[in-house]
């Protein structure tokens, strides 16, 4: 309660200070038998968005936060899928976790990156990603989420592959610039406009001081 809280304080700071709204996903992760109430909790303290690792909470607890008609996004992580969709003599593969959080009613999915830590095999994340945004059987669609290790060098690599209807999500890519959190933001942000503007990170990195630095020490894909 007090980190949604706080988290919703600075969300307004940094509004007045960009004019831009920024979503913080609150981690509600819980036991299916009570994950809504804690929901309920967080966005009663200002949470705009939800966040449950659905492997461990479990698609149930996926499907009661949909069904509860909670009118915020529902951020879905997948931390602990390796153990079951990276082994090629047991488990089930990653498209099958993606549709049964499509059915769940999950609003944004990890899936992996096409550069970065987290990097899927061959086209399986574009595959995914795609099936997540296109129609199947009327169910509303999932915005897929790249993340694991993506740092404003990647940025433009990944959008290459999977397209720009895709979430970019960076921690140490924003945290660890030389600058700071702040510089980080700031780098990540002029990657994208430097990919959507058809521009090589290189050649606006020249211009933008904090997406210089961030390449300097991240390097490019």
């Amino acid at each position: 309660e007090e980190r949604a809280a706080a988290a919703s304080e600075a969300l307004d700071r940094g509004e007045d200070e960009t004019g831009r709204r920024a979503l913080y996903a609150c981690n509600i992760t819980d036991r299916a038998d009570r994950i809504v109430d804690t929901a309920q909790d967080a966005i009663d303290n200002g949470a705009p968005c939800l966040m449950v690792n659905v492997i461990t909470a479990g698609f149930s607890a996926l499907r009661a936060l949909a069904e509860a008609n909670l009118d915020i996004p529902i951020h879905v992580h997948r931390n602990f899928h390796a153990a079951f969709t990276r082994d090629s003599k047991h488990g089930v593969k990653m498209s099958v976790i993606a549709k049964l959080v499509r059915m769940a009613g999950g609003d944004q999915l990890h899936t992996g990156t096409a550069a970065g830590k987290m990097k899927g095999q061959g086209g399986e994340v574009r595959m995914i990603n795609d099936f997540l945004r296109g129609d199947w059987h009327g169910l509303k669609t999932t915005f897929p989420v790249a993340s694991g290790g993506i740092h404003p060098g990647l940025v433009k690599r990944n959008i290459e592959v999977l397209g720009n209807d895709i979430v970019i999500q960076a921690g140490g890519g924003i945290h660890g610039h030389p600058d700071g959190t702040r510089s980080g933001a700031k780098a990540m942000r002029q990657a994208i406009e430097a990919s959507m503007k058809g521009r090589s990170i290189e050649d606006y990195a020249e211009t933008h001081e904090e997406l210089k630095k961030a390449i300097e020490y991240w390097g490019t894909a």
